[in-house]
């Protein structure tokens, strides 16, 4: 999966770095190839250690007007005020989780990717 949504710089080829943050109003989500990581509360700067998208793969990003939605992207190409939709992929299973608007996707550095906490379950 090719991202173009992040700056690669002098670069030009497929984009192989596995982890991206999608950053809300309150939340940053951690994602590795998709899956949700790990969620950080932007004010306190803590890891939630329970959250409903933990464990959750980004299936695609919605953007949501007063008349229904107006737009869906692939999961590979959120758009800026978008929402993020992560679903477990289980059948059966109808609690996807919808964000409130994307901000900005950026990269974590590695000293944040140490501190993720415990590995999420495959989705």
């Amino acid at each position: 999966m090719q991202r173009t949504t992040i700056d690669q710089g002098a670069y030009r080829g497929p984009e192989r770095r596995r982890h991206t943050v999608f950053v809300t109003h309150n939340s940053e989500y951690h994602c590795r190839d998709g899956v949700c990581v790990a969620v950080r509360n932007r004010t306190t700067g803590q890891f939630a250690l329970e959250h409903d998208a933990i464990g959750r793969r980004l299936t695609g990003s919605l953007r949501l007007t007063p008349n229904g939605v107006a737009a869906a992207s692939p999961p590979d190409r959120p758009g800026m005020g978008e929402q993020l939709c992560f679903s477990s992929g289980h059948a059966g299973d109808f609690h996807d989780l919808i964000t409130s608007s994307l901000q900005h996707i950026e990269r974590p550095p590695k000293k944040v990717v140490k501190r993720y906490p415990a590995e999420a379950p495959p989705a």
